[in-house]
């Protein structure tokens, strides 16, 4: 199984593909063993403690089983509404503790700049699909044939969309690194942890967004389209 299907076949096991670095949504495509050993991590110890963290009844993912509709309207109402509200409200929290600890931590600086091109991509991002593409998805879904769309296929705005996913994925990868896994040091103080906390959860939450439309959505999107097409 790849990365994605596990995480479809086994939800709760998401996190623990973020505790290891395991790249289930950009990198979704790849093995287990391709994955563990990108991280330098042994196959078999990693195996054994997934299988132990892994529901003994498993559940297959909601999001696996909903029609493209249901599935875009399903990305608005959770993830799409979580970063609208969290983004701004972090970078409250980021501004702060520039502003107390900036000074004996200079390299808030840089994490701070990281955090605001992590936000400054999202944003727009979260407006293409909502203004443009989900719009479209819509359209396709209740269609009986293809509808005239103006970028002609939608392989064409999916495939931005995918770029802006790994570019976004980059970041996240930046601003773990700079914060030292969202580790707050010592003389930090309660916001200090609190803004490191909201950051990790934005990284979770944004990866798990990202393997739904990656691994899930526009595949489907595109057999949607080609089945449409086909009866023209």
């Amino acid at each position: 199984m790849t990365l994605a299907e596990v995480v479809d076949a086994h939800p709760e096991l998401a996190r623990e593909f973020e505790r290891r670095g395991l790249d289930y949504c950009c990198g979704g495509g790849q093995t287990l063993a391709q994955g563990c050993a990108s991280r330098n991590l042994d196959p078999a110890m990693t195996v054994a403690e997934l299988s132990a963290a892994a529901s003994t009844t498993p559940q297959v993912a909601e999001w696996t089983t909903m029609s493209a509709t249901e599935l875009v309207d399903h990305l608005e109402a959770t993830h799409h509404r979580y970063l609208w509200d969290e983004l701004p409200r972090v970078s409250a929290l980021v501004d702060k503790i520039v502003s107390v600890h900036g000074a004996n931590h200079p390299e808030l600086i840089e994490i701070a700049a990281c955090y605001g091109r992590v936000r400054a991509d999202l944003e727009p991002h979260l407006s293409k699909e909502e203004r443009v593409l989900f719009p479209m998805i819509r359209e396709l879904d209740a269609s009986s044939t293809i509808p005239a769309f103006h970028c002609g296929t939608l392989r064409n705005p999916i495939s931005v969309m995918l770029s802006e996913h790994d570019a976004v994925g980059d970041l996240l990868a930046q601003l773990r690194e700079l914060t030292g896994g969202y580790q707050p040091p010592a003389d930090g103080c309660a916001t200090y942890a609190a803004c490191f906390a909201a950051m990790a959860e934005i990284e979770a939450d944004t990866h798990l967004h990202i393997h739904k439309e990656n691994n899930v959505l526009f595949p489907n999107v595109l057999r949607l389209e080609s089945d449409r097409s086909s009866r023209v």
